[in-house]
């Protein structure tokens, strides 16, 4: 695509909102041992910190700035400062904030008490200036976790102008943030769009359609359970993430 000849800096505003919840069974204290294992393992910030540098370098942009906390029992935050642009390090350089972005990851652990199910949120946050977009990184990020529900929110703010002084209010032709994301990857989730165009919002969500129940469990084979019981466990899961995808209590 031929770039758009801009009079002076763009001062479009990207931002992507990315959450992912990882839905697990854990009843005995040996599973909800090995489930926070599990969780300091895929979730922690080190790993998290990874997952985002690799995001920015995606993106084109610079890490100038990383901060990082993990927690007890489990979960963790970290936050990037961005450069959009290559920046020259010199002593003297002076860069006004609005050159720099930002990256955010923070994790919200939760634990039902009656049906021992287990889920960890994952939102990440990439907010950019100017022409870069994050909306390429989704494959590389759905494919970073467990997810099985995922919800993405995307918002271009402000405007920007054409070399003839004309406003522009969205650089990109985005017509669904499903456009950005592997038919590979779609096929393994119920997808449902909420777009408001007038705006320049855009809002996905997606479930996964198929539930192997050995995926959530811990050191456990699922064939150990009597049938009834991984039925149960299986509906179980099934109403705890439909309820997470349409953001209400249903059963």
């Amino acid at each position: 695509m031929e770039k758009m000849k801009l009079y002076g800096f763009n001062n479009l505003t990207k931002s992507l909102s990315f959450n992912i919840y990882d839905v697990c069974y854990a009843k005995t204290a040996r599973e909800q041992k090995d489930y926070i294992a599990y969780i300091d393992e895929q979730y922690n910030s080190k790993r998290l910190t990874e997952v985002l540098i690799t995001l920015t370098s995606m993106i084109g942009a610079k890490v100038l700035h990383i901060s990082s906390q993990d927690y007890d029992p489990q979960g963790a935050s970290v936050t990037l400062l961005i450069s959009d642009h290559s920046m020259i390090p010199a002593p003297e350089t002076q860069v006004a904030h609005l050159d720099k972005s930002h990256v955010t990851v923070h994790t919200y652990p939760e634990y039902h008490p009656e049906t021992s199910l287990a889920t960890f949120r994952v939102d990440i946050d990439v907010a950019t200036c100017g022409e870069i977009t994050p909306l390429s990184t989704l494959d590389y990020l759905i494919g970073s976790f467990d997810s099985d529900i995922i919800t993405m929110d995307y918002r271009v703010r402000g405007f920007t102008r054409s070399i003839d002084g004309k406003k522009v209010f969205n650089d990109g032709n985005v017509t669904s943030i499903q456009e950005f994301i592997s038919p590979a990857t779609l096929k393994k989730y119920d997808a449902v769009d909420i777009n408001v165009y007038a705006a320049n919002l855009f809002h996905t969500k997606m479930l996964l359609k198929e539930i192997d129940l050995q995926n959530y469990l811990f050191n456990r084979d699922a064939y150990e359970i009597a049938p009834s019981k991984r039925l149960e466990i299986i509906d179980n899961l099934r109403r705890e993430m439909i309820e997470i995808f349409n953001g209400q209590n249903i059963y």
